[in-house]
């Protein structure tokens, strides 16, 4: 739980994580959200670009510790997966959300196998909708999908029902209930928002309607 903690505070501290429950973001799909995630600006800062690579190499330890090759989910996951590949000492490839358009095709880069023992890495988890596209992908390619590992989640109800149906565990290394509490604490929020943000994690789409 402390790594969760620290991995929060430090994603809010670079700015990877913004928190606005009376300004809300506009996602790309539309919705209007109190919590917008890029955990790429990580990337940019060593110490804890290195702290997030240990802490999910960690995880793929504990609990996938017969995974032969780790797969990152285009684009956001590609350098983190690349980073945990090597540490581990494995091959990595990486799942683009649809085929390329020239050359090969691929849909998958780099080389994988029938039966290969995969975990998918990824960078953060919304609707579990892409995330899951990317681990099906290789599932339809023969390969053994022993779980996936992310920096981060929002917890919606969708994606927990997804990976539930999906049968895919996921593992991460900090979420939004664990996020909302650290940010109060830190100052990013007050304590009488962490209910308003809470509402929106619980029905995102009931949520937004105030802001048409």
């Amino acid at each position: 739980m402390e790594i969760s903690k620290n991995c929060a505070r430090q994603l809010l501290s670079i700015k990877a994580i913004k928190l606005s429950p009376n300004a809300p973001f506009t996602w790309a799909s539309g919705l209007k959200s109190p919590i917008y995630c890029d955990n790429r600006k990580s990337l940019s800062y060593p110490s804890i670009r290195q702290f997030i690579r240990d802490g999910l190499v960690s995880i793929i330890k504990e609990n996938y510790p017969d995974v032969q090759v780790i797969a990152g989910v285009a684009t956001g996951a590609i350098a983190q997966g690349a980073l945990v590949a090597e540490a581990l000492n494995l091959p990595f490839v990486y799942v683009r959300s649809e085929e390329k358009k020239h050359g090969l095709t691929n849909k998958v880069e780099g080389v994988i196998n029938a039966g290969d023992k995969v975990v998918v890495v990824e960078d953060l988890v919304s609707t579990g909708q892409s995330s899951l596209n990317a681990a099906h992908t290789l599932k339809d390619m023969g390969c053994n999908i022993l779980g996936m590992v992310a920096i981060f989640t929002y917890n919606l109800p969708i994606a927990a029902q997804r990976f539930e149906e999906s049968g895919i565990t996921l593992h991460t290394l900090t979420n939004y209930d664990v996020l909302l509490p650290e940010a109060a604490k830190e100052g990013y929020i007050k304590e009488e928002e962490i209910q308003i943000l809470n509402q929106w994690s619980q029905n995102p789409e009931q949520w937004a309607e105030r802001f048409k």
